[in-house]
């Protein structure tokens, strides 16, 4: 007999001394962690409270149902009531069974954070309850600021206690109407089976080798004391690291000085006539505002007590596309290490003794060199090595293949050097005169990284152009050159611009090419449908009739505010080949995970695997071939991945 399946929403409230900022995993690690209310709702029915901490249990259907696989779980941010009732009830809680309305909402072209959806989708418009909610959790969910008192319990009050209950129940109903909303996405089951495996990554974690990054620490720490010594001795100051206190010195020579931010600071120092010791002072301002390595401090507050650090990836966090999100260490965003390989095991020796005067001796900028040291705090377990290995010029390869630019699908067929090919067809030499290191391989280089998505004079400037010595004359000769050399792209551009303009306008649905992408326009939103299925989302999409250009409400990419952004025929290209890039490896994550290969986590498009060391030769050549396979949504993508072995994270 078939079993119906039924939903379970929950929304609970918590305590614990660790602060959330460093993830759920070391926030429930705490050993203080509790649960102090629990507000569920079977399918359509109504919300039920409970106090846990009053003595309240958990119905015995609701417990059994936490790993029930007939009941789907949903909450907003479902990691966090996962991770926090595994702690609380000492059960793996299987992720495939939850669906999390966080996703749901991202996949939708919503903005993160539950209050910030609510306002977009006009369910929650008293701001002041919001307000009131975060001062509950800061009064009962933290440690008190209430002198001799280590936490508030709901004794202390009981008013705000009953408020407390009643805001828990409302997030129920909130994230419940959200779930249910028809302009919310319903995961497939494909993409729910993606974000499954995306939390047995988090899950899993990474291993951090804490001797190296306790050195580094405590290296920093004397560092930072001996400049700001040294600051104080220049200044007078009693804390030069305080803006206010460091411009008000340096008024006194630059009475017109507007500020001492980074700007500022890097402003005046390219001044030739700087007397010494204001020189002096501004330099030690940059070393202390140095904040790439600050990323050793999250990795010792972050990693649990098994020293592994957990949650650093977030699924569907750039909701434009779908690729993920980093959290904690960021591990998007890591200092690239630029030591030479055969120097690389031996800095990070001495690191590890301690042995600093070494470091000194040999470079002149140690902190540079520690910064670099990031990556290889990453580690595998005892007996195992790492798996590094990355898709080959991913985004260059789908948009050749989505525009049909047939010189390029080439390249990808036999060399793979973009980069050559592209300055041999912009400026009509043969492929063997675009040698490395040579003008036209640069120029290549910089107009494939550049000009992709619509991009012109200001993107060569962004990736380096003025840099390389190009000029503006120079520059604009590229930008002609590359397009001229791949036609295709270009009308790929106008074509997705205008069918985007052309479901919105008529109201039809509109599409392109043979791989499936399809333009939907329903309710105000407009739907981009990819090759694999799956849709990007543009919310209250318009068309500007004085301007043509395109409308709808996104998170700002500056601000972090939910406001009304543009978009054009280079940026819709940029969304769908980064989108289908995502699609990629995700299929690749989830075969390798099929495949029982531990992924402790990925980046942009590679990924980081812990094998057995005595396996890792054979297991990489394996994992190379399963990236590689022929993507059955995608006939004629031409896909290549390398890679390397490693005793730590680097980069190759």
């Amino acid at each position: 007999m078939k079993t119906t399946k039924r939903h379970l929403s929950i929304d609970i409230e918590t305590y614990s001394s660790t602060d959330i900022k460093l993830g759920v995993y070391k926030y429930a690690d705490s050993p203080d962690f509790d649960i102090l209310i629990f507000g569920y709702a079977w399918d359509d029915d109504p919300v039920q409270v409970l106090s846990l901490i009053e003595g309240d249990e958990l119905p015995q259907e609701v417990f059994y149902a936490l790993t029930d696989h007939h009941v789907t779980k949903h909450a907003y941010n479902a990691q966090f009531e996962r991770v926090c009732l595994s702690r609380y009830t000492g059960l793996y809680l299987d992720p495939h069974q939850w669906c999390c309305t966080q996703a749901q909402a991202c996949i939708s072209g919503l903005p993160l954070g539950l209050a910030r959806v609510g306002e977009a989708l006009s369910l929650n418009k008293d701001k002041q309850k919001d307000s009131a909610g975060k001062a509950l959790i800061r009064y009962f969910s933290v440690p008190s600021k209430t002198k001799g008192r280590i936490r508030n319990m709901p004794y202390h009050d009981w008013g705000r206690w009953d408020k407390y209950l009643s805001y828990n129940g409302q997030d129920v109903v909130s994230e419940h109407a959200i779930a249910s909303r028809a302009d919310v996405y319903d995961i497939d089951e494909r993409e729910r089976t993606i974000y499954a495996v995306d939390q047995i990554i988090n899950d899993r974690g990474v291993l951090i080798d804490m001797q190296l990054v306790d050195n580094v620490r405590k290296y920093m720490d004397d560092y930072k004391t001996q400049l700001l010594n040294e600051a104080r001795s220049i200044s007078g100051l009693d804390n030069p690291n305080a803006n206010g206190q460091l411009l008000e010195w340096l008024r006194r020579y630059h009475p017109n000085l507007e500020s001492a931010d980074k700007e500022h600071v890097k402003e005046l120092l390219a001044l030739e006539d700087l007397l010494p010791e204001v020189r002096r002072m501004l330099e030690i301002r940059q070393e202390l505002s140095k904040t790439s390595l600050s990323k050793y401090d999250m990795m010792r507050n972050a990693a649990c007590s098994d020293d592994r650090i957990r949650g650093v990836l977030q699924y569907y966090g750039a909701n434009r596309t779908g690729r993920w999100a980093g959290r904690l260490v960021q591990v998007q965003n890591l200092p690239r290490n630029n030591i030479d390989k055969e120097m690389l095991d031996a800095v990070r020796t001495w690191v590890k003794q301690g042995d600093f005067e070494t470091l000194e001796m040999l470079y002149d900028n140690v902190p540079d060199i520690l910064s670099q040291l990031i990556r290889t705090a990453f580690i595998p377990s005892d007996g195992k090595k790492y798996i590094v290995c990355d898709y080959s010029a991913i985004e260059a390869r789908v948009i050749a293949w989505l525009a049909q630019e047939e010189w390029r699908q080439e390249v990808f067929r036999t060399t793979g050097k973009i980069y050559e090919a592209s300055a041999a067809q912009m400026f009509h030499v043969p492929i063997e005169e675009v040698t490395k290191g040579s003008d036209y391989r640069k120029k290549g280089k910089v107009a494939e990284l550049a000009l992709g998505y619509q991009g012109a004079v200001g993107a060569l400037k962004i990736m380096g152009g003025e840099k390389m010595g190009l000029t503006e004359q120079e520059m604009l000769d590229i930008v002609k050159r590359w397009r001229k050399a791949s036609p295709h792209i270009v009308q790929l551009w106008s074509d997705l611009e205008n069918c985007a303009k052309a479901a919105i306008r008529e109201k039809v649905p509109q599409q392109l090419g043979r791989y499936g992408i399809e333009f939907t326009y329903t309710d105000g939103n407009l739907c981009i449908k990819l090759p694999v299925g799956r849709s990007l989302h543009y919310r209250d999409v318009t068309v500007n009739k004085k301007t043509g250009r395109i409308g709808y409400m996104g998170t700002s990419q500056t601000s972090g505010r939910w406001c009304q952004q543009e978009t054009y025929g280079g940026k819709l290209t940029e969304n769908i080949v980064q989108a289908i890039a995502r699609d990629v490896l995700a299929d690749a994550i989830v075969r390798l995970h099929n495949a029982n290969y531990d992924i402790v986590f990925h980046v942009h498009d590679e990924v980081v695997i812990e094998v057995d060391a005595a396996t890792a030769d054979s297991d990489y050549k394996l994992v190379k071939e399963i990236m590689c396979m022929p993507v059955s949504w995608a006939p004629g993508l031409i896909l290549n991945a390398d890679g390397f072995t490693a005793d730590y994270y680097q980069k190759d």
